[in-house]
């Protein structure tokens, strides 16, 4: 009979330790879950951030009028988005960083060594590029992000982001070979 109770104690002992695993990942996955929605305020924050910050170099340094325009409208669009992200961010005690990411200092850097055309096709380039991303971010936390005003953010920015990326698009065309070397 002890050895009955005793072989019983001892697989209870090892289903609970088999269970426990399991008992603590639950909460992980919920901070996981979380953890995706600050992520994407913190990147959306930071990118908006560049948008703004490039939009200006861009209503500086661009030759071509199409580009001006686009660079001001980042600078509106976005700043107006920051400002609600922030206000969001706040609301849910979340941190917003308040410096480009390295990624984008360099690409500032790099652009604001650049005039003309070539400043114009490179701004370009990499709006078209930012903004197919941001389009994709912006889609998927609007359709699976965990909390419901993040997610609702999203969805209200993303038509803004798809404008913003078929007009990068159109500028980009406008400005390719405008160097005299046709490609």
């Amino acid at each position: 009979m002890r050895e009955i109770v005793r072989s019983a104690a001892t697989v209870a002992v090892v289903l609970g330790l088999a269970a426990a695993p399991a008992l603590a990942q639950t909460p992980k996955k919920h901070t996981a879950k979380a953890a995706n929605d600050t992520t994407f305020v913190t990147k959306a924050a930071r990118g908006g951030m560049a948008e703004v910050e490039l939009g200006k170099l861009a209503t500086e340094k661009a030759s071509n009028d199409e580009v001006k325009k686009f660079g001001q409208r980042m600078v509106d669009d976005h700043g107006k988005a920051n400002d609600e992200l922030k206000a969001l961010a706040q609301q849910k005690n979340m941190t917003v960083p308040s410096d480009l990411s390295a990624k984008d200092k360099a690409l500032r850097d790099r652009l604001s060594k650049l005039s003309g055309a070539a400043f114009d096709r490179a701004y370009m380039h990499a709006m078209v590029t930012d903004h197919r991303a941001d389009v994709n971010e912006f889609r998927v936390q609007s359709q699976s992000g965990k909390d419901a005003e993040v997610k609702a953010f999203a969805a209200k920015t993303l038509p803004t982001l798809e404008e913003h990326l078929r007009m990068a698009q159109d500028a980009s065309k406008s400005v390719v070979g405008t160097s005299g070397v046709k490609k």
